[in-house]
């Protein structure tokens, strides 16, 4: 049976693909989205608002807290609450990012003036993490009350929340410049900002001064705030000439170091105690840090290192001798160390909520600045509202008071009091209405001398508002008022508001040499083929005999110094630098290379030699390129080496002689200048020999005069004194072999 055609069979519009597929090209489909991407993570993740100084994950704790009551004088409530109720109501992320952000606002070594007062573990200095948001409470700190003052008078614009249930405030109204107070951090597409903590007191009168002198310039407001003021205290080792300029352009590179003082402990002998570090440096990573040089001898002048902090920081530097300058021992800490970090100042933060900009001081105060006059117009917009319908109201009291008794009447006897009272008496609707809702034991308080006394003086504020609306003079005079009050609270009035970071010019005191301190002793230093490394004292034989581990064998000899940098130089192109008193003793079996230097599995130990200032090196690869190096060019600074040459490297010899041998794997030698080489810092070099198969083989410093020589298979040492036959240029093939060359074809 046929089935009947129904209409709902019929091809939609709608569904029709063609009709709901957009083509356009792949670049512009990518780009539009990761623009809209890039603008989410900048406009409401990474940047603070130069208003408020707030992201928005901080802001929407703070108001969160706020609806929950929780104000400094009240009780505290479960950090799992606020956090849920955050995460639920305004920011729908995870609840331990909410909870790691609200956590560093009860930090108070990493804020300023904390916005947030917990109770229970929110971590330490040494790096511990909060404990779970289930066994901590909170509630918000007079500061954090500070920056919601005015919320209910409509200080500033409302947004729905992410679901459209609630509102949320797309800035706070900041009593105090919290930006600059508190600093902030993040990193956004294409983007980053990096503002330090300051003085409160310091930025209030940066403000008031610029209230005062709207024009005024950086070199003076830099007089009033000279620099940043970290929670965790410190010295900041800078002149007043580079903190101008980083602070006029809003970018700038700071050095804070930790603050320290010598110990007398009598006899002569004495320790350095450290009582502050640098800002945002984990105590524990630091004395690691410390305690490591001094398992290394990186440092030999220090002795000893502990931590005998309790609740205050107290960390101990003995030295090895009484006879070592403490501010020269501290300068040699200080490079090797957090002891003494750096500060990137970038003040990238958005103007306005909207547009993201690198600020100079100036413009940061400006901005505050202005959002406090635009706070304190449509705060005093609001009074007059609730002043004009409060004189509403007086006014049909007043009148109510004078006719009470027909007033009276009217409400018994009327079937529609409120059309009666409005025709008779000319009241409004509001009014009537107020008159209608009281309640009768409030007749007794209807005193007109009260009401007019109350009446008049409303009428007096909403003068002076007005006059305050008026004049722009008279706002920038409450503002600066305002700003007053705030420094009462929170300057240097208070102990907590007192400076606590020192700024100073640097100091140039040399660090010691720290070669000059390690004892000169020769050494003999032994490389295994599975890549164990051991320096036997004194100078032995290369090719006596040394015991290795089961299947292991020898690999590299050769003689040093303690006092040596022994350069490593892997398959990967890299150098690696290596102290020779570093190494392990030649009572074991020795330690793994790759254990001190960050050389990878797959790149094998080309070669090992002690370094020397004054040498030039040929480095080159298996493809047949390569180029001389200077010595101070390989120098490596970290355990990740220094990439020299580009390429699978093959070989790296020492410079002798004025000619350069090349043997390919296809047997053709080629002998040619080494002034046809260049002198490269980095890179690929150029081709030495041209090979149609295969690769180069091997290569060789010589003295033409002299000629060429090699080990033949019985041991003897061949010469090939006339090397006419094979010399060439540079990148061409070369000839086949002297007879007697080695089969592998390496000069040995």
């Amino acid at each position: 049976m046929k089935k009947k055609a129904d209409a709902s069979d019929a091809p939609r519009p709608d569904k029709d693909p063609a009709r709901s597929t957009v083509s356009e090209p792949l670049s512009r489909a990518i780009g539009e989205r990761y623009l809209t991407y890039a603008l989410s993570t900048i406009m409401h993740r990474a940047l603070p608002d130069a208003r408020d100084g707030l992201k928005p994950v901080h802001r929407r704790i703070l108001y969160a807290m706020r609806e929950l009551r929780l104000s400094p004088t009240g009780a505290f409530r479960k950090s799992a609450k606020i956090s849920g109720d955050v995460m639920g109501n305004y920011h729908p992320h995870g609840d331990s990012a909410i909870y790691d952000a609200m956590a560093r606002l009860a930090q108070p070594f990493v804020m300023r003036y904390p916005l947030v007062d917990g109770q229970g573990n929110f971590g330490s200095i040494d790096g511990d993490s909060p404990a779970a948001s289930r066994y901590t409470e909170a509630r918000l700190t007079l500061a954090a009350e500070a920056l919601m003052e005015g919320l209910a008078e409509d200080a500033v614009d409302y947004r729905p929340n992410y679901d459209g249930t609630l509102e949320e405030p797309v800035v706070l109204p900041a009593a105090f410049p919290n930006l600059l107070c508190n600093g902030a951090s993040g990193i956004a597409v294409g983007m980053a900002t990096n503002i330090p903590p300051h003085n409160l007191h310091e930025v209030v009168d940066a403000c008031l001064h610029l209230i005062k002198s709207p024009d005024a310039r950086d070199e003076t407001l830099m007089a009033i705030m000279p620099g940043p003021d970290f929670p965790t205290g410190g010295v900041l080792v800078e002149d007043a000439a580079t903190l101008r300029e980083a602070y006029r352009t809003g970018r700038g590179s700071l050095r804070l170091r930790a603050r320290w003082a010598v110990e007398d402990l009598g006899r002569g002998t004495w320790q350095i105690v450290v009582t502050e570090i640098p800002y945002m440096v984990q105590k524990s990573k630091l004395i690691e840090r410390l305690a490591e040089l001094v398992l290394n001898k990186k440092i030999p002048i220090l002795a000893d290192v502990r931590d005998e902090s309790a609740e205050d920081i107290r960390i101990v530097l003995e030295p090895r001798a009484r006879t070592i300058d403490p501010a020269q021992m501290m300068a040699a800490l200080f490079k090797v160390s957090d002891l003494e970090v750096r500060f990137g100042l970038n003040m990238n933060v958005l103007i306005d909520g909207r547009v993201p900009k690198v600020c100079s001081l100036k413009e940061v105060l400006r901005a505050f600045l202005d959002h406090r006059r635009e706070v304190l117009l449509r705060r005093s917009a609001h009074r007059l509202e609730k002043i004009a319908a409060r004189l509403e109201l007086l006014d049909g009291y007043i009148v109510a008071y004078l006719n009470l008794d027909r007033v009276i009447e009217i409400i018994r006897h009327e079937d529609d009091p409120k059309a009666v009272m409005m025709a008779e008496f000319g009241l409004s609707e509001a009014q009537v209405e107020a008159i209608l809702n009281m309640r009768l034991r409030a007749l007794r308080r209807l005193e007109e001398i009260e009401l007019r006394a109350e009446r008049d003086r409303l009428a007096a504020e909403r003068e002076g508002l007005l006059a305050l609306v008026a004049d722009p003079a008279r706002q920038w005079m409450k503002i600066a008022e305002q700003l007053r009050e705030v420094r009462g609270l929170f300057g240097k009035s208070n102990p907590a508001g007192v400076r606590r970071t020192e700024i100073t010019a640097s100091e140039d005191v040399q660090p010691l040499d720290m070669d000059a301190m390690i004892e000169r002793e020769p050494v003999t230093v032994i490389l295994s083929r599975m890549g164990w490394i051991r320096a036997i004292k004194g100078h032995q034989p290369l090719d006596a005999e040394v015991k290795f581990r089961d299947g292991d064998g020898p690999f590299l000899a050769l003689h040093a110094e303690t006092t040596d940098k022994l350069m490593v130089f892997g398959a990967n192109g890299r150098f690696y630098t290596l102290p020779a008193n570093n190494l392990p003793g030649g009572r074991g079996l020795g330690e793994p290379l790759r254990l001190m230097i960050d050389l990878p599995n797959d790149a094998a130990v080309l070669d090992m030699f002690p370094w020397r200032e004054d040498q030039q090196f040929l480095v080159a690869s298996k493809a047949g390129d390569g180029f001389i190096v200077n010595a101070p060019d390989v120098l490596a600074q970290t355990r990740a080496g220094k990439q020299v040459l580009n390429g699978d490297a093959l070989l790296v010899r020492r410079i002798e002689g004025d000619h350069l041998a090349c043997v390919g794997e296809n047997r053709k030698l080629l002998v040619f200048p080494l002034s046809e080489l260049p002198e490269m810092a980095r890179g690929k070099g150029v081709r030495l020999q041209k090979f149609k198969d295969g690769g180069l083989a091997d290569a060789k410093c010589i003295t033409r005069s002299v000629g060429l020589s090699w080990l033949d298979p019985a041991g003897r040492t061949r010469t090939e004194p006339d090397l006419t036959e094979w010399l060439a240029k540079r990148g061409t093939t070369g000839r086949m072999a002297p007879r007697g060359f080695p089969r592998d074809n390496r000069f040995n």
